[in-house]
């Protein structure tokens, strides 16, 4: 089972709307529906809320070290409450799906993820669960930098809002370790919305 839920993004109002924070925006989501708080915690380096699911603790966190130095937060929290990789689901930005795209995966390269990259090796292991929210792609490697530090338009927020909201119904299947089902949830798609009737041909 999932025992620590851990959002990716960067500290400060003005990194609150940016494509590189939508881990952040999936753990504020979670927060709400599982009714916690995440507080500041000076020894895990991040905001961290504490509940607990059928008599098992389970932690959010959202790191507040910035991106590059995720791994410090993540390890130290992981360390000290005795959580394996395999318990812990990383929920980041994906610049390789579009916008409204999710995927849930286990293990697997850092994909030259900062926030990935640094977990990895602080962790020292790759073995932990990722969820991949689609960001889109800017079309020129030289543009990502300032791309995923950039607000998207409002269309696309709101897929990937959908998203994120989609996502969350395989949470009970994450918390029950029910690691196949949550997957078959999340890449499950999303009936299309219907097409409004097309107006009928003059006679």
């Amino acid at each position: 089972m999932i025992r620590l839920f851990v959002g990716l993004g960067n500290p400060g109002p003005e990194y609150e709307s940016t494509r590189h924070n939508a881990g952040f925006w999936w753990v504020d989501a979670l927060a709400r529906e599982l009714k916690v708080m995440p507080a500041p915690e000076r020894a895990y380096h991040g905001l961290v809320a504490r509940t607990s699911v059928a008599g098992q603790s389970v932690w959010l966190l959202q790191p507040q070290t910035f991106m590059n130095l995720s791994g410090k937060s993540v390890a130290a929290l992981a360390r000290f409450f005795k959580i394996a990789p395999e318990e812990i689901l990383v929920v980041h930005d994906e610049l390789d799906f579009a916008p409204g795209q999710v995927k849930l995966k286990r293990g697997g390269s850092h994909g030259g993820h900062n926030g990935l990259r640094d977990i990895h090796a602080q962790l020292g292991s790759s073995d932990y669960w990722r969820l991949r929210i689609g960001i889109g792609h800017p079309g020129a490697k030289a543009e990502v930098a300032n791309w995923v530090l950039k607000k998207p338009a409002p269309d696309q927020r709101t897929l990937i809002e959908d998203s994120i909201a989609h996502s969350l119904k395989a949470c009970p299947a994450l918390l029950a370790g029910d690691m196949d089902k949550a997957m078959q949830l999340v890449h499950t798609t999303k009936p299309p919305r219907p097409k409004p009737p097309r107006p009928a041909a003059p006679p």
